[in-house]
């Protein structure tokens, strides 16, 4: 049981990290006039520094000679590696391009997306509230490809990529540091080309916008980093639960973003798709809490024994909507 100064730690982590992520769209326009891809490269060699140093610091490295003997999580750092790769580059792009509000939907729905996933590759049985809502969800998207006059792809890439970036990290099971190094040295070669040739073809913003601009670039792998090692922080302080409802203020944050900071149209047939996604997830929520309350009320009866499997059962409803989870195995968010 950890003290309630513990916990407060733990609140405070946890509202830092989901409120870095949630304000990290304010930081992206800063990087212009560079464009997306190469803001994505700068993302990709910062980070692998940042983490090498923390890595460096805290003396965590026998974890990597482990790694490289295992070519079946070596590959699947590669594959989350490349599907991260995608997430942070349509996130930047969308950002960067008038498209916080369809970035911020992503993040809506990557819980249904999430649970859709484990139907379809895992052949995981639903209850019927997880049902509803995963129909809701998918009503809620032809109700906003009617309003945008396409599918939104933005949200749809971004919640399926992220999806298959924790479908594939569960199989992994690396820590958050780790797995940032891991990954980010898989990218740090073919980003590095990138900037190199960016900077051969005289197109290279680093070298050309001044020292504040060069800074800020260079900055991206603190902005990578520092909510993954407070949300660290807090996943060991707090219950899964208070986790899984923390992680939805960053894509509210970043929907007020759009609306209010950037000021992005909002049509009512939007309003509509956004409203029947959030009915989608209150249902997720409220079946999640309930079943958790179920199946504790029955663990703490006379004579009930908590095996392993109740525990793994618990500590998934325990989480309102599949989302980021320990230490052990993370999320890197936008």
């Amino acid at each position: 049981m950890k003290s309630r100064g513990e916990r407060h730690i733990g609140l405070l982590n946890g509202f830092a990290a989901y409120g870095m992520w949630g304000l990290v769209p304010l930081f992206w326009p800063l990087l212009k006039p560079a464009g997306a891809a190469e803001i994505l490269a700068h993302r990709m060699v910062w980070s692998l520094v940042f983490v090498a140093v923390a890595l460096v610091v805290v003396r965590r490295w026998a974890w990597a000679g482990e790694l490289l003997r295992q070519p079946r999580r070596l590959a699947l750092i590669t594959v989350a590696a490349a599907v991260i790769t995608v997430n942070w580059g349509v996130y930047i792009w969308a950002v960067n391009s008038g498209h916080v509000v369809e970035a911020s939907l992503g993040y809506f729905i990557n819980p249904l997306v999430t649970i859709a996933m484990g139907v379809l590759l895992l052949k995981e049985r639903l209850r019927p509230v997880q049902w509803a809502a995963v129909g809701i969800g998918a009503a809620a998207v032809l109700v906003l490809t009617l309003g945008y006059g396409r599918p939104p792809w933005i949200s749809l890439t971004l919640a399926f990529s992220f999806a298959t970036y924790g479908l594939v990290k569960k199989k992994v099971n690396l820590g958050g540091v780790e797995s940032l190094a891991a990954e980010t040295a898989i990218q740090f070669l073919p980003a590095l080309g990138y900037l190199l040739w960016l900077g051969n073809q005289g197109d290279l913003s680093f070298a050309s916008e001044g020292p504040g601009h060069a800074a800020l670039l260079a900055s991206t792998g603190i902005v990578t980093a520092l909510p993954l090692v407070c949300f660290g922080a807090a996943a060991i302080r707090v219950p899964l639960s208070t986790l899984g409802l923390l992680q939805y203020l960053a894509p509210v944050f970043q929907f007020l973003l759009g609306i209010f900071y950037f000021g992005e149209a909002m049509p009512p047939e939007r309003w509509a798709g956004f409203a029947l996604v959030w009915l989608a997830l209150t249902l997720l929520t409220w079946d999640a809490l309930r079943t958790a309350r179920t199946l504790r009320r029955g663990i703490s009866r006379p004579g009930t024994t908590m095996t392993t499997g109740t525990v793994g059962a618990v500590r998934r409803a325990e989480s309102p909507a599949p989302g980021p989870e320990p230490l052990d195995s993370p999320a890197a968010r936008p």
